[in-house]
């Protein structure tokens, strides 16, 4: 029998453009009148990472969507390469000619393939994973041998971003999981708007980092990406373990 594959919708609206996948929840959204910036409050809460890994050199990401992430990256963080991973070859295309993916260059790659099958030893230094059908997260790239594999294919210091809905009911389960494969270094953030919980799984990185020192680094993360890298490092303390002069990253 054939598989059904998950019908793909464009609208424009309120001057956003979305990408819808399978249903009526919004994959991805651009500005009409800035393509490059992250219109989606998760996505943007996503970035947070670079809070604990600043300067990225090889990024994967797994889903790509409208390509909000991977131009966000291949705009405004320069010196980082980005390798980009989808499954459907029609979102590829979507992202290409209605949401301002730019061709692949030496700092882009867009691959048609299964996320889980891209991951080899030490590949990236950071990993993004936002990927779902129909509305619910690919559990093939939520099991405890993908986050397994995700941490051997990260260098050190690396992080591994994963976004999550912030009522799906197997989000414990998940996060054992990551603790599991990650020896417990794993932080999560509730997004300032969107119903949406960013986990981070970091590798390599001091089991505790001092909250000045973070808020430091989110004050010129702030100035030059335009991002409220301040309020992210006050939504940490919402979700994991800390004192009043540190965030515990491993307990």
């Amino acid at each position: 029998m054939k598989k059904h594959k998950s019908s793909i919708a464009v609208s424009d609206s309120r001057g956003l453009r979305t990408l819808h996948v399978g249903g009526d929840a919004i994959q991805s959204s651009m500005r009409l009148d800035d393509p490059f910036a992250l219109a989606l409050d998760y996505t943007r809460c996503m970035m947070a990472f670079l809070l604990f890994h600043p300067a990225p050199r090889e990024a994967l990401m797994i889903g790509l969507g409208g390509g909000s992430l991977a131009k966000f990256f291949h705009r405004r963080l320069r010196p980082t390469r980005v390798r980009v991973v989808e499954l459907d070859e029609r979102v590829v295309n979507a992202a290409r000619t209605q949401f301002a993916l730019p061709p692949d260059d030496a700092r882009l790659a867009v691959e048609i393939g299964d996320g889980a099958d891209a991951l080899s030893p030490e590949c990236c230094d950071v990993l993004v994973v936002d990927a779902y059908h129909d509305e619910e997260h690919v559990q093939k790239l939520a099991s405890a041998q993908f986050y397994d594999a995700a941490y051997l294919a990260l260098a050190e210091p690396g992080a591994l971003v994963v976004n999550f809905m912030d009522d799906d009911p197997k989000f414990d389960q998940y996060m054992r999981r990551l603790e599991l494969a990650f020896g417990g270094a794993v932080l999560a953030m509730k997004a300032l708007y969107d119903p949406n919980i960013i986990v981070f799984a970091l590798k390599g990185l001091p089991a505790r980092l001092g909250w000045d020192a973070l808020r430091r680094r989110a004050g010129q993360l702030e100035s030059r990406l335009d991002l409220p890298f301040v309020r992210y490092v006050s939504r940490l303390r919402g979700m994991n373990p800390c004192t009043s002069d540190e965030l515990i990253i491993v307990p």
